[in-house]
């Protein structure tokens, strides 16, 4: 991860999205940080609010490559305890399906456990993406990142590939390619687990495949969480190249009025 003061500069869409992601935030709450270029590139834009002293806000980061940056910002960083309320976590999404449902596939990038805590201890989840990010079905343009204990690789694999899913086994970036007898280098998540990329057969037709997919996932011994995302996004922040942005909401988040 690069400091701040060396970070290149963010695409103008991811930009846009994330000024008016920061709309969003009041002083004295305490946000969630996701992981992955959107997120850092909200990070950036909040880091540069807190030290011009415009906002007051502690965080929570879903990986040390986010808790690095915000602390290079100067954001305060606090862990979830029991009281600890979440006013809304800032994140990126791999695919995104149309609102009202909103669908999303996350954790390419490798921290969807600790994305998802953060998700279910905040009030609001919302996500910042361009515009190649919106799909009509998940699955259309890569697979589902399933995290899984290292002792449970094997069977994980096994009742994957039964329920018709080809999973790889992730490899660390610049590591050596995976051998005929063993992993090469796999990548490592946070938590010290490995990730199964699964790739569909085709892309999933609708919502209710995905929650039944995601349950029979889930169902797997040593199965840590998956990337199927469903029904936590209140809103999509969509940010395009010529500094549009559009706002996608949730049923949940349209009856509420939340268009702001």
């Amino acid at each position: 991860m690069t400091g701040a003061g060396s970070a290149s500069p963010a695409a103008p869409g991811l930009a846009a999205a994330a000024a008016r992601a920061l709309a969003l935030i009041e002083t004295g709450t305490t946000v969630g940080l996701g992981s992955g270029r959107a997120a850092s590139t909200f990070i950036r834009a909040l880091g540069e609010r807190v030290r011009a002293g415009d906002l007051s806000v502690r965080a929570v980061a879903s990986s040390e490559a986010s808790a690095k940056l915000a602390q290079s910002y100067g954001i305060p960083l606090v862990t979830i305890e029991e009281d600890t309320e979440l006013s809304l976590i800032v994140d990126g999404a791999d695919e995104v399906t149309p609102a009202p449902e909103l669908g999303l596939i996350k954790g390419r990038g490798g921290a969807l456990v600790r994305e998802r805590i953060l998700t279910a201890a905040s009030a609001r989840q919302v996500i910042l993406v361009g515009p190649e990010k919106l799909v009509q079905h998940l699955g259309e343009t890569g697979p589902i990142p399933v995290e899984v204990i290292p002792v449970g690789r094997g069977l994980a694999a096994r009742r994957l590939r039964a329920l018709g899913l080809t999973p790889t086994v992730r490899q660390a970036a610049g590591g050596r390619p995976r051998e005929a007898a063993g992993l090469g280098d796999p990548f490592v998540s946070d938590n010290g687990n490995l990730t199964l990329d699964c790739t569909l057969p085709a892309p999933l037709s609708d919502g209710r495949a995905a929650r039944a997919l995601e349950a029979a996932i889930r169902a797997i011994p040593g199965v840590v969480d998956t990337g199927l995302f469903l029904g936590t996004a209140e809103r999509v922040i969509v940010g395009h190249d010529d500094g549009r942005v559009e706002v996608l909401l949730s049923a949940a988040a349209r009856t509420a009025g939340g268009a702001s």
